[in-house]
């Protein structure tokens, strides 16, 4: 046989073209569904922590243990989904007195804030440079009009 028919032979190419193409469309995609779980999970995380967050703040007795239990609850759920790092300070918000944030039947907003760097980036691009993504997360709850 010439050796221009063997070189445009087929025979034996198959698998080779399969791991080729396996490998550079299933590494990416393995990445994309490990990227989206965790910035999922994060979501759920920060939905999570903020309703938590106000439901414990308008049970509480008074306004420095209403932020201690918002704060642990932010902590519990948060670390429920392993994310520990890029957790802002929660904020809160009063209505209809801003400065009386457990008025009955008043409505108590909680505002959670994290950011969640993208997995498999290298840590000497530094926290600032990792392309974290940022999830905001808002509950409000009601004051009960029995509260004391």
């Amino acid at each position: 046989m010439p050796l221009w028919k063997r070189l445009m032979a087929d025979d034996g190419s198959a698998s080779l073209e399969f791991i080729t193409a396996g490998v550079l469309l299933l590494v990416p995609l393995v990445y994309l569904v490990s990227a989206l779980s965790l910035l999922q999970g994060a979501a759920f995380a920060a939905e999570g922590a903020a309703r938590q967050a106000a439901r414990v703040f308008v049970q509480s007795e008074s306004i420095e243990q209403g932020a201690a239990s918002a704060e642990q609850a932010v902590a519990i759920a948060f670390s429920d989904f392993g994310i520990t790092d890029g957790i802002a300070p929660i904020e809160y918000s009063c209505d209809p007195l801003p400065d009386a944030c457990l008025t009955r039947a008043g409505h108590v907003t909680v505002t959670v804030r994290v950011s969640v760097p993208l997995p498999l980036l290298p840590s000497f691009l530094g926290r600032e440079n990792t392309g974290g993504i940022p999830f905001v997360a808002t509950a409000t709850q009601t004051v009960s009009r029995f509260h004391s």
